[in-house]
């Protein structure tokens, strides 16, 4: 009687996972319409969120009204009962700022400007600098070579020579400034000058950054580094064009020069905490299983001039598309109908400033990646590429990804798009050569650089009104905002329910 009892419940069981991977998901695309995605965009571009800065009291506001929707929606908590995953800010503005050479006094954020990472405080005096070219080290060059430089004031020029190449991506590249300043520290360099023909403003270096807590652990441990310019090097009677056309394209033998150089610096550090907001629409006998479906709700905040940038398509569009689909899957899971693999939908902060909160959950995941099927990332799905000069312009979408990563990416696309909304998928941002290197741009990276697979899509905005205060709710086209958004929905329907997580077989090229 038992065991009978046992293979009619298991029977139940499959007939309900059979149900969920057969249920039609039309019914609830429908639910993402013209007419509720303008009215959470009104909200969440509107003047009073101020664009969204990171960190501000409008992106908080923001925040607030995703977490109220959220909750209206249904969806559980996606952080151990919070739909917030809060991280903390920093800026080290300075307080005292002091570059003597000699009798000659320079002026801070005129002659010469700190680096953006450096000490809580220093007060150093040389006798000598040296100075080593462009300040390149890698596998095949050294300027520090035969030189020891440790205790030393260093100096070096901004950039690379003419002719200078390297295999490695930006950040990882001997001339990306923070990797020249960190290979000063390791040769032993006390602290650093970079000669360069612009400083940075004050305006950004006193922006906020994700604190680093190893950095933090070892903040006394970091070197002092400044910028100086022209009006620096001509009391030493040189100019940067000179010392260009002296080290020329070759490595040259580091110069010691005897100088009185005195520097002192004072940090005055602040705090703030932003938080990425997340929902769980939770799943079936797959629940253990996720796919996280992405945008950022931050944008670029109110210039000195007062003027508010809306943000309404960057990524207005995208926050208020996540939005309504979470809506969807909650309204599929109250009808029986709901993911056999849970689905976090996740609106991301700091996305402006360098892929701040899906780097932060990348580093520090709620749920394992291993687990993640893939992310489906949405930035910037509402207007009409003014770049764009064919026939499709009120029917398409650019879509990247597709051919990294997994093989299962392309075919699950197609298929829901061929089957349901039948727009013209364009992959030309996914062209290794494609000079915007829009891969590497938005939130999706940070799931890609851990092996997740990814899907982006993207309007192709990268003119007109992008990054201006012009970027308002009446440019948007609600029908096309509608239709991209029910195409992501119904691939995260076939992703959420299929029998296998993606296949992770394909390399990503960094």
């Amino acid at each position: 009687m038992v065991k009978q009892f046992l293979l009619i419940t298991l029977g139940f069981v499959g007939l309900s996972v059979q149900a969920q991977k057969t249920a039609d998901p039309v019914p609830f695309a429908k639910t993402i319409t013209e007419k509720d995605l303008q009215k959470h965009l009104t909200i969440i571009a509107s003047e009073e969120m101020g664009g969204r800065d990171t960190p501000s009291p409008g992106l908080e506001k923001a925040a607030q009204y995703i977490e109220q929707q959220f909750k209206a929606f249904g969806l559980k908590p996606g952080n151990k009962g919070s739909f917030r995953q809060p991280f903390i800010l920093e800026k080290d503005s300075a307080t005292h700022l002091k570059l003597e050479m000699g009798e000659a006094s320079f002026r801070p954020y005129v002659d010469f400007a700190p680096w953006i990472s450096m000490p809580q405080q220093a007060s150093l005096r040389f006798s000598e600098y040296v100075f080593v070219g462009y300040g390149i080290v890698d596998e095949n060059r050294d300027d520090y070579k035969d030189v020891d430089v440790k205790g030393k004031l260093v100096v070096f020029l901004n950039g690379q020579p003419e002719g200078f190449r390297s295999n490695k991506p930006r950040r990882q590249s001997p001339v990306f400034i923070s990797n020249k300043i960190a290979n000063a520290k390791k040769k032993g360099a006390a602290a650093v000058l970079i000669i360069s023909e612009m400083l940075p403003s004050r305006q950004i270096l006193d922006m906020y950054r994700p604190k680093n807590e190893q950095a933090v652990s070892e903040e006394n441990s970091a070197i002092p580094a400044f910028y100086i310019n022209d009006n620096v090097l001509t009391r030493k009677g040189y100019t940067i064009n000179q010392i260009k056309s002296l080290v020329g394209n070759q490595v040259i033998d580091p110069m010691i020069e005897e100088a009185q150089v005195n520097i002192e610096y004072k940090s005055g550090k602040v705090t703030a905490t932003v938080s990425n907001v997340i929902g769980i629409v939770e799943g079936t006998d797959k629940k253990d299983e996720y796919l996280f479906v992405t945008a950022h709700y931050d944008h670029v905040g109110t210039d000195e001039k007062g003027n508010i940038y809306y943000g309404a398509d960057d990524d207005g569009s995208g926050t208020v598309a996540v939005m309504k689909m979470a809506e969807a899957f909650a309204k599929a899971k109250k009808a029986g109908k709901g993911p056999r693999r849970s689905i976090a939908f996740m609106l991301v902060c700091g996305e402006e400033k360098g892929l701040w909160g899906s780097e932060y959950y990348s580093d520090n995941p709620i749920y394992p990646l291993e687990k993640t099927t893939a992310n489906l990332n949405i930035d910037m799905i509402g207007r009409i590429d003014t770049e764009r000069l064919s026939a499709d312009t009120l029917n398409y979408v650019y879509v990247i990804g597709h051919n990294k990563l997994s093989t299962d990416l392309q075919p699950i696309l197609e298929g829901m798009n061929n089957k349901y909304t039948k727009l013209v998928l364009d992959y030309k941002f996914d062209d290794p050569n494609d000079p915007h290197r829009i891969y590497y741009r938005s939130d999706h990276y940070n799931f890609a650089r851990k092996g997740v697979p990814i899907l982006f899509f993207y309007d192709g905005m990268l003119q007109a009104d992008y990054h201006k205060p012009t970027d308002t709710v009446d440019k948007i086209n609600f029908p096309l905002l509608a239709k991209r958004a029910q195409l992501v929905f119904y691939t995260a329907w076939d992703m959420a329910n299929r029998d296998e997580l993606l296949k992770r077989d394909l390399k990503l090229d960094q």
